[in-house]
C-alpha cells in the first residue's frame, strides 16, 4: 500500500511538473511572440524632411512661352514623392517649394512664419520622359499599346554636414492596350493619367530607399535649457515623443580633419547617462520641446551645454 502511495505521488508530482513546466514554456512563447510584436512596431521618431526643388531636365513640354518656375511636370512629381513619404509616417515634412506664398500670407495676416530647420534636404529631378505608341495587326485583330517612360534622379543631403548620403536614379513605366477585333473593340485616345503613373511609378521606386537612408542614423536633439526651473530638450509630440521616453546623453567626440578629402570628421560620442521625457510642450513643430529628468550619474557642464547631445538609443 505504501509502495502504490508512493507511486500516485510521484506520478502526481510528475504531473504537476508537466503543467507547471507546460504554462512556463507557454509563458516563454508568448514573451517571445510579444517582444517580437514590439520589436516590429519599434519607436520611431520622425525625421525632419525638406524638398528642396524638383525639376524637369527633359525637354518634353517646353515650348516657346516655358516657365522654369512653374514646371507643371516639376510639380506633380513633387506632390507625388511628398504624398508618398507623408504616407509612409516616418517624417516631419517641411514646405520648401511654397515658403514664399506662406511668408507673404503671413504678413498680409500681420502674423509671423517661424521657418524650422531640416535633417534631411531632398533634391530631385525627372531626367528622362517619352511616350510612345506600339501596333500589331493581325487578319482580324489589331491591338494598340500605348507607354510612357520616365526616369526620375534623387538626392539625398544630410544639412548639418551638407554631404549626399544618397543618390540614386530609377525608371517607371505605364502602359495601355486596346484591342479591335473584325473592327469591334475599344479605342482610345492618348490616355494623359499614363504620364502620372509613370513618374509615380519611378519615384516608387526610390522612397523606401529614402526612408532607410532617413532613418539608419540615430535621431539626435540637444539642451535647449539646464537650470533649477528645469531641463528642456528639442522635439515635442509631432515627432512621435511621448512621456516616457528615454534617450542617451553623449558628450561630443573630437573632430579630426581627413587629409585626404579635407573634410572634418567627428568622432562617435561617449555616453555619460540618460534622460527620460516627463512632458511634452509647445503648439507647433518649431516651438515644441520636451520636459526631460537626467539620470543621477550625468554631471554636466553648464557652461558648455552645446557640447552634449540626446541621442535615440537601440531599440
Amino acid at each position: 500500500m505504501k509502495t502504490d502511495k508512493r507511486l500516485f505521488l510521484v506520478a502526481f508530482g510528475a504531473l504537476l511538473c508537466g503543467t507547471a513546466c507546460a504554462r512556463q514554456e507557454t509563458d516563454v512563447t508568448l514573451h517571445a511572440g510579444d517582444t517580437a510584436v514590439v520589436a516590429s512596431v519599434s519607436k520611431n521618431i520622425k525625421r525632419k524632411v525638406a524638398i528642396g526643388r524638383f525639376s524637369n531636365e527633359t525637354q518634353y513640354g517646353k515650348g516657346l512661352f516655358y516657365d522654369k518656375e512653374n514646371d507643371p511636370m516639376g510639380k506633380q512629381a513633387l506632390d507625388i514623392l511628398s504624398a508618398k513619404l507623408a504616407a509612409s509616417g516616418k517624417f516631419l515634412l517641411l514646405e520648401r517649394n511654397d515658403l514664399p506664398a506662406l511668408l507673404e500670407e503671413a504678413e498680409k495676416g500681420d502674423g509671423q512664419l517661424s521657418t524650422i530647420g531640416a535633417d534631411y534636404l531632398i533634391i530631385g529631378s525627372i531626367t528622362e520622359f517619352g511616350r510612345k505608341n506600339v501596333g500589331k495587326a493581325g487578319v482580324f485583330t489589331r491591338r494598340k499599346t500605348q507607354m510612357v517612360e520616365a526616369a526620375v534622379s534623387i538626392r539625398l543631403v544630410e544639412v548639418s554636414t551638407g554631404l549626399i548620403v544618397y543618390s540614386d536614379e530609377a525608371r517607371g513605366e505605364a502602359e495601355l492596350t486596346t484591342k479591335t477585333t473584325m473592327g469591334l473593340g475599344g479605342r482610345a485616345d492618348f490616355d494623359a493619367t499614363l504620364s502620372d503613373k509613370a513618374i509615380a511609378d519611378a519615384i516608387g521606386h526610390l522612397v523606401d530607399n529614402i526612408i532607410d537612408k532617413c532613418t539608419d542614423k540615430p535621431w539626435r536633439t540637444y539642451f535647449l535649457s539646464y537650470d533649477a526651473d528645469g531641463v528642456l530638450i528639442g522635439g515635442g509630440a509631432s515627432q512621435g515623443i511621448v512621456p516616457g521616453d528615454t534617450f542617451a546623453v553623449k558628450l561630443r567626440g573630437k573632430k579630426v580633419k581627413n587629409p585626404q578629402t579635407g573634410v572634418l570628421i567627428e568622432l562617435p560620442g561617449k555616453q555619460v547617462g540618460t534622460v527620460t521625457v516627463t512632458a511634452t510642450a509647445g503648439d507647433t513643430p518649431e516651438t515644441e520641446y520636451s520636459v526631460v529628468e537626467v539620470s543621477a550619474e550625468v554631471e554636466i557642464d553648464t557652461s558648455r551645454l552645446a557640447d552634449y547631445y540626446i541621442e535615440e538609443t537601440e531599440p
